[in-house]
């Protein structure tokens, strides 16, 4: 077999990510500078340009502007994401928007708003946008290029290999060159997973690395390994050929946990051994619940005379609605919501999954629900204890007991505090099937497992852009 042209270099997942928050930390200080510089440029600058300047008459809060960008931008730091061009357009316009409207909400709303310059923070804004957008177009040219991608060879050609082929398939653009697959099994031999050849065993795997340049293992194999096939892959690592169970290469790709490819103890080596959460997480989270539920509340007093009008015109009484939902641990409790649908919706009492143009949703309704303007109420759940601003979706007892039965790890969703917005949430639309509701179950699961206030930022910050978008779910 051919050898192929080696490549000069090639930066690594976790480089990327770094060379990302570093590009984009550079682009925010240049529109900082350009910022201050448009602050005083009227005002005899050159001749006032010092450090006793910047200390004396630029606010500390000014400062702070890249940091804010960063945080408006967190959505692209997903590999997959910050390589697609339409979509890096989408998050920089609006983290531009939110970034206006905060300012502006800001500016009105401030006792002094003379100290708040309107021209500094309007050119950082567009600045920041003009330069994270060049800085991501040359990213997206030459870093994830296809020359300076991972190549892949997969060990294991079975129910695991086929799902990872058909995930790396659905990918665009493509997050690494998935080369071949191996497989011990002399049947398979030659043979195509979703268009790509089986070309050996795990015998001439050193081999084929060296041959076909490849950089990195997964290993997809289902059932027991072979003692040989192991000592083969310590072979390959000691190479410094990098390897990476299937699972987890899943989830770094989905942002998912991988329900029916998993082994039957997982969910004990994950959530008891991997996930559990610290004291200060917890403490974190909690605070960060009553302050967000608080000013959430707020809003809704606000909001409320509009929308119990709009509601009552529409379809009368009542505004609100409350039901039974099953909480932490699985304790029920009563949310309570804006309500969207006509009274009577479930006919004869029957649960009935709430889906995509639900017909049963009235006209404000679906207004609300794209706004995620119905959730709004929830935030007395979560002042209570009930709920957390994010976790995953309540869900009924009624639901929970038949999805058990038919999705692995269903109850393992309980763990946490349900959310009025969740990682599912902002990833996947309505579950109106069973398939649809296994798939949220795995971003829920991976929320769990990975869940920090980090995350829990960035699941806000990707709210926002799902109500400014009229995406709600």
């Amino acid at each position: 077999m051919a050898s192929e042209t080696k490549p000069t270099w090639r930066i690594r997942p976790g480089e990327q990510r770094a060379l990302l928050i570093f590009g984009d930390l550079v682009m925010a200080a240049l529109a900082l500078l350009a910022g201050i510089y448009f602050w005083f440029a009227g005002d005899a600058w050159l001749k006032k340009f010092s450090l006793e300047f910047f200390r004396l008459r630029v606010q500390f809060w000014f400062y702070l502007l890249p940091v804010a960008w960063m945080l408006l931008l967190i959505e692209i730091y997903d590999l997959h994401r910050a390589a697609s061009w339409n979509r890096t357009l989408r998050a920089v316009s609006v983290a531009g928007l939110v970034g206006g409207i905060a300012y502006l909400l800001i500016y009105f709303t401030s006792d002094e708003p003379g100290r708040i310059n309107r021209r500094a923070v309007a050119v950082f804004i567009v600045l920041a946008m003009l330069l994270t957008l060049l800085w991501r177009w040359l990213y997206i040219r030459f870093v994830t290029s296809q020359g300076n991608q991972r190549r892949v060879l997969v060990v294991g050609a079975g129910g695991k290999g086929h799902s990872l082929a058909e995930i790396y398939k659905s990918i665009t653009p493509p997050p690494f060159v998935l080369v071949a697959f191996i497989d011990d099994d002399p049947e398979k031999l030659g043979k195509d997973v979703e268009g790509f050849r089986i070309i050996g065993g795990s015998d001439k795997l050193l081999r084929l690395i060296d041959e076909m340049n490849i950089t990195d293992l997964v290993v997809s194999i289902t059932g027991e390994m072979l003692g040989e096939t192991f000592q083969t892959l310590l072979d390959a690592q000691e190479r410094g050929i990098e390897i990476i169970r299937m699972p987890t290469l899943y989830e770094e790709l989905l942002g998912r946990v991988p329900i029916h490819h998993l082994e039957s103890d997982w969910i004990i080596r994950s959530f008891v051994d991997e996930a559990r959460s610290s004291s200060f997480f917890e403490i974190g989270k909690r605070f960060l619940d009553i302050i967000g539920s608080i000013v959430g509340l707020l809003i809704m007093l606000m909001i409320l005379p509009v929308v119990a009008i709009a509601i009552l015109i529409d379809s009368g009484w009542p505004i609100f609605y409350w039901q039974e939902r099953l909480g932490h641990g699985g304790r029920e409790f009563k949310i309570i919501k804006f309500r969207t649908m006509r009274q009577n919706a479930e006919v004869e009492g029957k649960p009935q999954m709430a889906g995509e143009n639900d017909p049963r949703v009235t006209r404000v309704g679906n207004f609300l629900r794209a706004t995620r303007l119905d959730e709004v109420p929830q935030f007395w759940n979560v002042l209570s204890g009930e709920m957390s601003i994010v976790g995953p979706r309540a869900e009924r007892a009624q639901w929970v007991a038949t999805f058990q039965h038919e999705i692995p790890f269903y109850r393992a969703r309980l763990l946490v505090k349900p959310g009025i917005t969740g990682w599912a949430q902002i990833n996947y639309g309505y579950a109106s099937t069973v398939e649809d509701t296994a798939v949220k179950l795995e971003y829920d699961l991976f929320y769990i497992k990975h869940r920090s206030i980090a995350m829990d930022m960035a699941i806000i910050l990707g709210t926002i852009g799902t109500v400014l978008g009229r995406r709600g779910r």
